[in-house]
């Protein structure tokens, strides 16, 4: 996969990676239920963020969708994360992931687009996050909602293949590191890193890799 073409192949070569992976789910009283939703769609010729640039040989490559989310936000404002959100009484993750979706950036898809489910994530700020991967496809519009979006961004998944990603940091107050993954020039952390990394572990390479022993930096607890 050394392309990563927005295609079928490579659809067939993601889904088929994450049939065959045993998540874990995580499950500890007290914790709000959450699903984000990692959607794969085609890149853009636009810049995104610093030392990131899309050339004419990348529009037809694949992407994650990622939001800043909006400053007014009362939970992680202004963070980097995926479209995602609390799960509604009875609302199944991948229901919710979907809804999330097309409230955050404008895009419905159905059922048929889920093609897997990756390890939960229990955060510092209370949540329990059940990642859903989305199959977005090409040429797809976004819009943000200004409500919980401050801006869209379409992250080639050449650019999580880094050499130089995962980045782990020591954590005095843990026995583990804080996982960071590089993005241009800066750097996306966990828990929405730890998802991103997962997904490059098993989807895209097809390894067994888990993340929710990984920490959060402090800006993320609250």
């Amino acid at each position: 996969m050394n392309r990563l073409i927005c295609n079928k192949a490579l659809r067939l070569h993601l889904s088929a990676n994450l049939a065959g992976f045993a998540r874990q789910p995580l499950v500890r009283t007290g914790l709000k239920q959450a699903a984000v939703a990692i959607t794969i769609v085609n890149t853009q010729q636009d810049p995104d963020i610093d030392g990131l640039y899309f050339d004419n040989s990348q529009t037809a490559k694949g992407a994650l969708i990622l939001t800043k989310r909006a400053a007014k936000m009362r939970k992680h404002a202004g963070q980097w994360a995926l479209p995602g959100g609390l799960r509604e009484k009875g609302e199944s993750p991948e229901k919710a992931a979907l809804r999330e979706l097309e409230e955050e950036v404008g895009l419905k898809l159905g059922p048929d687009h889920i093609i897997g489910r990756l390890d939960d994530y229990n955060t510092r700020s209370g949540f329990t996050i059940t990642p859903i991967v989305v199959w977005g496809g090409s040429d797809r519009k976004l819009t943000a909602n200004p409500a919980e979006v401050a801006s869209i961004h379409r992250i080639p998944l050449t650019e999580f293949m880094r050499r130089d990603a995962p980045i782990l940091q020591e954590n005095p107050e843990s026995e583990n590191p804080v996982l960071l993954m590089p993005v241009g020039n800066i750097w996306i952390a966990a828990p929405t890193a730890a998802l991103i990394y997962q997904f490059r572990e098993v989807a895209i390479l097809g390894r067994e890799q888990r993340v929710a022993h990984y920490e959060e930096p402090y800006f993320a607890w609250r």
